[in-house]
C-alpha cells in the first residue's frame, strides 16, 4: 500500500511539473483557443496581506498561499479545529497533544514539539492583526473567515517575533453597511452538533456593526476498559461556544474598527493509548482499537479552556500617507487532565504503591497523571505604522511594535493509579517584554523590476521562576529556581520582483529572522529549568508566480533553502522521565521544493493541486538526546546520549500534497455541486531521535461534500452531505515515550449534513 501511495504522489508531481512547463508555453494559443468563454471562467483574483498592504498574491515576492471560499469551507466541515490546516497548504503541518487547544505549527520542517503552556514556536499566529503568541491562544476556533494566509519563510521585518519559519495569518469577515449574514447547522457522526451564524448590518451612515457565532458539541465515543473502570463512551467529546463582536466606524478619512472575541470550551483531552505500537515496528499492536482505552484515571480527564480578547484598530488617511495603530489585548486560561502513561498500574518498584499484580496494556514503567493550568494570563500589543501612498516609484513603511506578556503557569502530578492523591505541583511565573522598530520599501526600478527591503531592530526581556512545592510523603524536594534572558537582533529582508510578461511574475528573496531565548521550567519530574539561546536563521528563495491558460490556469512555485543557526529545539520526555529540556542545535540546513496549482478544467470543473519537497537536516557533533524508556532507538548511542548529528527535524514530512476537485452543474432553479479534496504528507519522526517504533506512517485523507444551492426571496439556500477521513484511514501522529510505547491516533471517519442560508 505504501508503494502504491508513492507510485500515485510522484505521477501527480510529474503531472503538475509538466503542466508548468507546458502551460506556461503554451499560454497564447490556448488563449485564442478558449476565446471569450474563458475569460468568463477564470480564476479568481486572491488578495493577500503580506506586506501589511492589500495586494494581488501573484504580484507579492513572497512564498505565500491562501485559503478561503469553498476550501475552507469543506476543510473545517466536521466540527473541524485548525488541525485542519495540516497538510492542506505546500510545507505547513499541524498538530497536538492537547487535542482542540495548544496546536503547533510547521513551516518547511521548522516547529516545536514542546508540550509546556510556556512554549514558544517558531511560526507565528496573527488573527485580525494581533499575534497570539501563547499556545492556548492559537487553538481559537476558526470561523467567520475571509481567508487564511500562509507566508513561508523568515518574516522578521513587517510581523517580528518568533517568525523565523513563517506565519499564518487570519482575518475575520470585517462589518458591513449593507444587511448579510448567513446561518449553518449540521449534524454528524458521534451526535455532533455544530452552528454557526453572523449578521452585518450598518447601525447608521457611519457605524456598521458584526455579530459571529460558534456552537459546537460532540458526545463521549470512546470507551474505557482497564479492570474495575469499565466505562462505556467516557472520553472523545466536547462542547464549545465562541463568539466575536465588531464595530467598524468610517468618516472621510478615518476608520475604527473595535473587535471582541471570546472563547470557552468544556471537553475531554487527547486520548494516549498505552503500548498501542508493536514493539520493533510502527505498526498496531494486535487487537488495537483507537475507539478503546485502558486509563486508570479516566474518570477525572477532562479540558477546560476560556479565552477573550479585544482589539482596536485606527486608521488615518493623510493623503501621501495612511497611519495606522492597533492596540490588542487577550488572556486565556485552560485546566486540562490527562492520563499521560495511557493505560492501567505500573511496574516500577522504586515508588511505594505503585507495583500492582495487573497492568496494561503491556508493561507500564510508571502510572501518570498530569495536568497543567494557566490560570493568569494577559497579553498586551501595540503596534503603530506610518505607510506611504506616493503615485511614484517609491513608497515606504515605517513602525514600532510593543509587547508585554504576564502569565502564571501550573503543573500537577498525582499517583495516576486512580486515587485523587497528589505528589507534586509545579507553579511557572513570567512576565515578557519585547519591542522593536522597523522600516521597509519599495522601489521600482524600471517598468518591470522592483526592489524591495527592510530592517527591524529587535529586543526582548523574559523574567521567570519556577517553583516546585512537594506534598507530604513525597520524595521529590522543593525547590525554587529562576532566571531572566534577553537578547536583542537586527532582522532584514531583500527581494526582487520581476514582471516576465503581463502573466508571468519572477521573484527572489533573501531573509533572516530571530527568536528570542525561550525557557523551559516545568520542573515537576527534573530539577533543571533550561534556557536555550536565541536562534537566528538566513533563508534564499526563488519562484514564479504564472497565470495561464488565458487565466484559467495558476501555476506558481518556490526553491529555497535556509539555515538556521542555534536552533531552540526540545529534548521531550524519553528514559529520563515525564520532562523536557531545550538544546540549541550549532547549524540546521533545509531545501526544498512548493508547488500551488489551480486550474478551471472545463466550465464545471475545478482543480487544485499543490505539493512540497522539504530536506532537514540537523548539523552538530555535539547534539545529544535521551532516547525512549521501551522502543528501538536507530541513532548512535554515546556516554552523553544518542547522537542527533545528521537527523531530520521532528513532525517534517518531506513531501506534502493536496489535491481538491469541484463539479457544478444547474439544476433547476439551483446549482449541484459535488467537491472532493485529498491530503498526503509522508512519514514523521515524532522526537528528535529516530527510532522505529515512533516513526509515523504516511498519512492519506480524503474527503467529500456534495449538495445543491438555490436562491429564493433574495436568499441562498443551500443543504449538504459531508465525509472527512472518508477511508477511515488510522495511523498514529504522535507519542509519548517516557514510560512505554504510548501512541496518539489521528480523527476517525466522518459523516454529516448541513443547511446553510446565505441572506443578503
Amino acid at each position: 500500500m505504501k508503494a502504491m501511495k508513492r507510485t500515485a504522489i510522484a505521477n501527480l508531481i510529474k503531472a503538475t511539473l509538466f503542466s508548468a512547463a507546458a502551460g506556461t508555453a503554451f499560454t497564447s494559443t490556448a488563449a485564442e483557443q478558449q476565446g471569450p468563454a474563458a475569460k468568463d471562467n477564470s480564476l479568481e483574483v486572491i488578495q493577500i496581506t503580506a506586506r501589511k498592504r492589500v495586494e494581488n498574491a501573484q504580484e507579492v515576492p513572497v512564498a505565500a498561499s491562501a485559503v478561503q471560499g469553498d476550501n475552507l469551507e469543506a476543510y473545517s466541515s466536521a466540527g473541524m479545529d485548525i488541525r485542519f490546516l495540516n497538510a492542506k497548504i505546500p510545507s505547513l503541518t499541524v498538530e497536538s497533544s492537547f487535542g482542540r487547544t495548544f496546536p503547533r505549527f510547521y513551516v518547511r520542517g521548522l516547529g516545536n514539539a514542546d508540550f509546556d503552556l510556556n512554549a514558544s514556536q517558531p511560526v507565528s499566529l496573527v488573527v485580525d492583526d494581533v499575534v497570539q503568541e501563547s499556545p492556548i491562544l492559537k487553538g481559537f476556533p476558526v470561523f467567520d473567515v475571509a481567508r487564511i494566509e500562509v507566508l513561508r519563510g523568515p518574516q522578521g521585518t513587517l510581523f517580528g517575533r518568533n517568525t523565523p519559519a513563517g506565519l499564518v495569518k487570519i482575518d475575520s469577515a470585517r462589518p458591513t453597511q449593507e444587511l448579510e449574514g448567513y446561518a449553518a447547522a449540521s449534524y454528524g457522526s458521534f451526535n455532533s452538533i455544530d452552528f454557526e451564524g453572523a449578521l452585518s448590518t450598518g447601525l447608521t451612515d457611519n457605524l456598521s456593526a458584526r455579530v459571529s457565532v460558534l456552537r459546537q458539541q460532540r458526545d463521549n465515543y470512546i470507551d474505557n476498559r482497564a479492570p474495575n473502570n469499565f466505562i462505556d463512551d467516557a472520553t472523545g467529546g466536547y462542547q464549545e461556544t465562541a463568539a466575536r463582536v465588531q464595530f467598524l466606524y468610517e468618516q472621510d478619512a478615518f476608520s475604527a474598527l473595535f473587535n471582541y472575541h471570546t472563547r470557552d470550551l468544556n471537553g475531554k483531552p487527547i486520548v494516549f493509548h498505552a503500548n498501542a505500537i508493536e514493539s520493533g515496528t510502527n505498526n498496531p499492536r494486535p487487537g488495537f482499537d483507537p475507539e478503546v482505552t485502558y486509563h486508570d484515571t479516566i474518570q477525572f480527564s477532562t479540558q477546560n479552556v476560556e479565552s477573550q480578547g479585544a482589539s482596536l484598530t485606527l486608521e488615518f488617511d493623510l493623503e501621501n500617507h495612511t497611519l495606522t495603530s492597533i492596540t490588542g489585548w487577550e488572556s486565556a486560561e485552560i485546566f486540562s487532565r490527562a492520563d499521560v502513561d495511557g493505560g492501567f498500574g505500573c511496574g516500577n518498584n522504586f515508588v511505594p504503591g505503585c507495583p500492582t499484580e495487573e497492568m496494561g496494556p503491556g508493561f507500564i514503567f510508571l502510572a501518570s497523571e498530569t495536568a497543567d493550568a494557566l490560570p493568569e494570563h494577559d497579553q498586551i500589543t501595540q503596534e503603530i505604522r506610518l505607510a506611504s501612498n506616493f503615485a511614484s516609484d517609491f513608497n515606504y513603511q515605517v513602525g514600532a511594535f510593543y509587547y508585554s506578556e504576564e502569565q502564571v503557569i501550573e503543573t500537577y502530578g498525582w499517583d495516576g493509579l486512580g486515587f485523587e492523591f497528589p505528589i507534586g505541583y509545579v507553579r511557572q511565573d513570567q512576565d515578557t517584554t519585547a519591542w522593536a522598530v522597523f522600516a521597509s520599501g519599495e522601489y521600482q526600478v524600471t517598468d518591470k523590476l522592483e526592489l524591495s527591503a527592510g530592517l527591524r531592530y529587535s529586543n526582548d526581556e523574559r523574567d521567570f521562576t519556577a517553583s516546585r512545592f512537594a506534598n507530604k510523603g513525597d520524595t521529590v524536594a522543593n525547590l525554587t529556581k529562576s532566571v531572566s534572558p534577553d537578547d536583542s537582533h537586527v532582522s532584514w529582508d531583500l527581494a526582487l520582483a520581476y514582471k516576465y510578461s503581463d502573466d508571468i511574475n519572477l521573484f527572489a528573496r533573501a531573509a533572516n529572522g530571530f527568536r528570542a531565548p525561550s525557557v523551559q521550567g516545568r520542573i515537576l519530574f527534573g530539577d533543571e529549568v533550561t534556557v536555550a539561546d536565541s536562534e537566528t536563521i538566513n533563508s534564499i528563495e526563488a519562484g514564479i508566480k504564472s497565470d495561464v491558460l488565458d487565466g484559467r490556469g495558476r501555476i506558481n512555485a518556490t526553491v529555497f533553502y535556509y539555515q538556521m543557526d542555534d536552533q531552540q529545539l526540545t529534548a521531550v520526555g524519553g528514559d529520563s522521565g515525564n520532562f523536557a529540556r531545550l538544546l540549541n542545535a550549532d547549524k540546521t540546513v533545509g531545501y526544498g521544493l512548493e508547488v500551488d496549482t489551480e486550474w478551471v478544467l472545463t466550465d464545471n470543473i475545478d482543480a487544485m493541486f499543490n505539493f512540497s519537497y522539504n530536506n532537514t537536516e540537523l548539523q552538530d557533533n555535539d547534539l545529544f538526546s535521551p532516547g525512549c524508556f521501551a522502543c528501538t532507538v536507530t541513532d548512535p548511542l554515546t556516554d552523553q546520549g544518542y547522537s542527533l548529528d545528521g537527523n531530520s527535524l521532528p513532525h517534517a514530512p518531506e513531501w506534502i500534497a493536496n489535491f481538491t476537485l469541484r463539479y457544478t452543474a444547474e439544476l433547476g432553479d439551483g446549482e449541484f455541486y459535488a467537491y472532493t479534496d485529498w491530503s498526503y504528507r509522508s512519514e514523521i519522526d515524532f522526537f528528535l531521535y529516530e527510532s522505529v517504533e515512533f516513526e509515523g506512517e504516511a498519512l492519506f485523507e480524503g474527503g467529500l461534500r456534495t449538495g445543491y444551492k438555490w436562491y429564493q426571496d433574495g436568499n441562498e439556500f443551500e443543504v449538504a452531505a459531508f465525509a472527512r477521513n472518508i477511508t477511515d484511514e488510522r495511523v498514529f501522529i504522535g507519542g509519548v515515550d517516557f514510560s512505554n510505547n504510548t501512541a496518539i491516533v489521528n480523527e476517525p471517519r466522518f459523516f454529516g449534513a448541513e443547511f446553510k442560508v446565505n441572506f443578503f
